[in-house]
């Protein structure tokens, strides 16, 4: 075959290349734009209730605090229905939180959801809402601060194993896995944890419109059932979805309203990978994908968020 022919052809199989790849980002782009409308952001922008859930481990937590602040500004929320399923967290984290969910009911009401379980710094953000709506079973309480720290001189001496240290001044790095905490690190440690505890009881006081004695009975650390921190005067109703949409009614918002979700999505960036490998396959260019990660052909940060969603956890 003529090398002409030859060359001719390998031009065009270029160009039909790179054509190719402007019609799949295209696809993808407008692939994506419609999932955004149909099942991403379309719902917020219309009067709505937002939705948002707190779950898990409470800790200090950006991306929470930046929709929080999104359902505060949005003249589309008309109210915020803030779930609950926590066993607590660090105290500062759930003090973020707090304040941020106050943000809000200074703008427009506050329900608080607390499903499962909602305790120690679970039930201080619940105690930001209006109001707190809990199940007959619900666990809630837990007020109260710890502070924890491990020991493991005892495993170093079996093991034959020694640390040596100098410091500038005997409360620096204290408390230590190495050694037993002398009195005035314990001293150092329990005055912290008073300081922070106290906090906490005047928050529960204030929020509850409590007597701060009362509080004080309660905030032992003792756990509750939803029916019992009714009695208590911790929760306001026990009910679900009827009653948060009666106690939002009573309140001036519409009965007819959508609640729309503005819980942090983890599956996007999936599909549009997904969608991406596979139309890059359909139009012959399998061999790419596995050569090279998907990485190389989407944006890092979009792919970088989908997978802080699934695999980011929380911890003390």
């Amino acid at each position: 075959m003529d090398s002409s022919i030859i060359a001719d052809r390998r031009r065009l199989r270029r160009k039909l290349g790179f054509w190719r790849l402007i019609a799949v980002a295209l696809i993808v782009a407008l692939g994506f734009a419609f999932y955004r409308f149909a099942l991403g952001d379309a719902g917020t922008q219309r009067p709505h209730i937002a939705h948002v859930t707190i779950s898990g481990l409470i800790v200090d937590d950006d991306e929470l605090l930046e929709r929080l602040k999104k359902v505060e500004t949005s003249d589309q929320v008309k109210a915020a229905v803030i779930s609950i399923s926590s066993p607590g967290g660090t105290t500062y984290g759930g003090e973020k939180v707090f304040k941020a969910i106050r943000a809000i009911s200074a703008k427009k009401p506050v329900v608080s959801d607390v499903r499962t379980l909602a305790a120690s710094a679970g039930y201080m953000i619940a105690t930001a809402g209006d109001t707190i709506i809990a199940g007959d079973s619900s666990i809630t309480g837990s007020i109260g601060v710890i502070f924890q720290y491990p020991q493991i001189q005892p495993l170093l001496d079996k093991i034959g194993v020694s640390l040596q240290e100098i410091k500038s001044s005997p409360l620096k790095a204290e408390p230590s896995p190495f050694h037993e905490a002398s009195e005035e690190a314990k001293a150092m440690i329990r005055n912290m944890v008073v300081d922070s505890y106290n906090w906490f009881v005047d928050l529960v006081a204030d929020r509850r419109k409590l007597p701060r004695d009362e509080v004080l009975k309660l905030a032992d650390g003792t756990i509750y059932t939803g029916r019992q921190a009714l009695k208590a005067k911790l929760v306001d109703t026990i009910g679900g979805e009827a009653e948060i949409r009666a106690y939002l009614t009573s309140r001036g918002v519409d009965s007819d309203l959508p609640m729309v979700d503005w819980d942090k999505k983890s599956n996007t960036p999936f599909l549009l990978a997904g969608a991406v490998s596979r139309l890059i396959t359909i139009f012959g260019y399998g061999d790419l994908m596995k050569t090279q990660d998907i990485n190389g052909i989407l944006p890092p940060k979009l792919l970088l968020d989908g997978l802080l969603s699934v695999w980011q956890v929380g911890h003390d």
